[in-house]
């Protein structure tokens, strides 16, 4: 499992959008699902690091959503995401499952941060940084150094390379790459990659 690829559940496409934007800016990969069957079928098939959940959904809201993700087993950790403002709502969240929870409106600042300490709690993710001979790559600052050499690198450069990282001494697919580095729109026949790669 790895932290880097994260099913935002959320039914405004304007916010959804914002949201992946921002996130895929800092070196996340976002697939989006704009229902609770939809994130159900989403969460089954791929391996994500994190679910952001809106509770507000049409058809199944977001609380049932995360009920349902933890009775088929699921660790992942889940962010709920609400205009709900009442205590009692924040307590019938936690107990349906939720890891955090965040009132919109919200600052996008928080909620990197928030999302930073769900991954924290991975069993993957506790040291911030991961070091291989003289490279060192911090996975809280982003900042790359090859013999304390700062590398300035694209955020899916950095995601790329933080992936190979923490799967040191593995050999890694083309399919797993694209499973947690790129989004579900990924063209499996492109050569993206072996570009990547080669940088």
């Amino acid at each position: 499992m790895n932290g880097m690829r994260i099913l935002l559940v959320e039914d405004e496409r304007e916010a959804a959008h914002m949201l992946a934007k921002g996130l895929r800016e800092k070196s996340y990969a976002v697939d989006v699902a704009e229902d609770g069957p939809a994130a159900l079928e989403k969460a089954e098939i791929s391996p994500y690091g994190l679910v952001i959940l809106d509770i507000m959904l049409p058809g199944m809201d977001g609380l049932e959503v995360c009920r349902r993700l933890r009775s088929n087993g699921t660790r992942i950790p889940i962010l709920l995401l609400t205009a709900r403002v009442n205590v009692d709502d924040r307590i019938t969240g936690l107990d349906s499952g939720a890891d955090d929870y965040l009132t919109k409106p919200f600052d996008f600042g928080e909620l990197l941060a928030r999302i930073r300490a769900l991954l924290r709690r991975g069993p993957e993710l506790q040291t911030t940084t991961l070091t291989i001979a003289d490279l060192s790559v911090n996975t809280r600052s982003h900042l790359v150094t090859r013999a304390v050499k700062p590398i300035k690198l694209t955020s899916k450069e950095y995601a790329l390379l933080e992936y190979l990282a923490r799967r040191q001494g593995e050999v890694i697919g083309r399919e797993d790459i694209s499973e947690h580095v790129w989004e579900e729109n990924y063209d499996p026949f492109s050569n993206l990659i072996e570009v990547y790669m080669q940088r």
